[in-house]
């Protein structure tokens, strides 16, 4: 019988310990190996659906009539009959000037024609005397044709009186400046006792009972809008004030511009907005929303998507519960949803939440989830 020394002995218990270990290790780790490779995860099967797409552009808000008030002739500031700010009405007289020497010159050019129907009336006696001695044969036809001449010239003259005489009325009307229109006055640069030249700018007044709203947008939006535009809900906007707050009331695409900006390559549209409390002002800022129905379009939210080397790509899902990395061409992105142009089609499964911890090949349990629960139809979304 062979007797082992201690040191064999202690050598061959260690050895046998760690086999043990390694294989109580091994046995342990494929479990968990598993448990983590088949992670329950939250997955969505991609559905075409109808919706709204929101899409906000800066807007710029302008009065539909905004006119500057200018004098028409020089003077001196009379009169300032209303305020800053205030509501005035069409044809409500405004400022005065000093009239006096339009008023003397209106006087000159009635002293004028008034002057020249008498003489017009005197020639015209003349040759009616003068028609009746040239028949009895008194004096030659030469005479009458000379007082013909005079009487035609006087004539003229007299048109000439009352030309001067109706642009002396016009000057003395401008002395008076009144509202072309309705509206708000904006601010009085000139006090009383102020010198006015010819096209001196008294103030300006806006009609601002609607408002007229532009923004741009891209020709491939333009194009979008165009091709959906049998549905009338497309020229429906809404307009969001610059503290972030909507507006109450919507507006309507009216018209847009003939042609493209070479330079931002956009085109500007026209928006009609009712303002019966005028809260909304010219030169006043915002966002338009505008709306544009779609159909039968994919959607994946932004939460399921990574992108790689400007790629964009989500985890689908085959028979086996294996998740593939699968890249797509989004068409428009929103505040949390894709739209899809390419790459996705329906019913491929995709992993909703939790991609990050995910690598190709993995093995998950599928949590599946509803995919019009992610319906932007319940929020308003951003154009990134």
């Amino acid at each position: 019988m062979k007797i082992l020394h201690a040191p064999h002995y202690f050598t061959i218990t260690l050895l046998v310990f760690a086999c043990m270990l390694y294989s109580s290790c091994s046995t342990e780790s494929k479990p968990r190996e598993k448990k983590i490779r088949e992670k329950s995860l939250p997955v969505m099967q991609v559905t075409s659906i109808d919706t709204a797409l929101y899409r906000e552009y800066v807007a710029d808000i302008k009065a539909i009539q905004n006119v500057e008030l200018r004098s028409r002739v020089p003077g001196f500031l009379e009169e300032i009959l209303i305020d800053e700010g205030k509501y005035v009405k069409k044809g409500q007289l405004l400022f005065k000037t000093n009239d006096e020497e339009y008023k003397a010159a209106l006087a000159k050019a009635s002293a004028n024609l008034t002057s020249a129907i008498a003489e017009a009336k005197a020639l015209e006696y003349e040759v009616d005397r003068l028609r009746i001695m040239v028949n009895k044969n008194v004096i030659s036809e030469s005479e009458l044709k000379v007082a013909l001449a005079k009487h035609n010239a006087v004539l003229a003259k007299i048109e000439e009186a009352k030309s001067a005489y109706a642009h002396a009325d016009t000057q003395l009307g401008y002395t008076e400046i009144k509202a072309p229109f309705s509206g708000i006055i904006d601010r009085i640069p000139h006090r009383i006792g102020s010198l006015l030249d010819q096209g001196s700018l008294l103030t300006k007044v806006s009609d601002i009972s609607a408002v007229h709203v532009y923004f741009n947008v891209s020709e491939r939006e333009y194009l979008e809008y165009v091709n959906t535009q049998e549905d009338s809900n497309n020229d429906i906007v809404k307009l969001i004030l610059a503290d972030g707050t909507p507006y109450p009331y919507e507006g309507k695409i009216e018209t847009m511009e003939g042609e493209f900006n070479a330079n931002t390559g956009s085109i500007a549209f026209r928006a009609r907005f009712p303002n019966q409390k005028q809260i909304l002002k010219h030169g006043a800022t915002g966002k338009v929303v505008l709306t544009n129905q779609v159909h039968d379009v994919l959607m994946v939210p932004q939460k399921a998507v990574f992108e790689i080397q400007d790629r964009h790509y989500v985890f689908v899902l085959d028979e086996n519960n294996q998740v593939k990395m699968k890249s797509f061409i989004p068409k428009v992105r929103f505040s949390h949803y894709y739209v899809v142009e390419s790459g996705i089609e329906e019913g491929d499964k995709i992993v909703y939440e939790g991609i990050q911890d995910l690598q190709e090949g993995m093995t998950i349990q599928p949590k599946f989830i509803a995919a019009h629960h992610l319906s932007p139809l319940q929020e308003t979304p951003t154009v990134q």
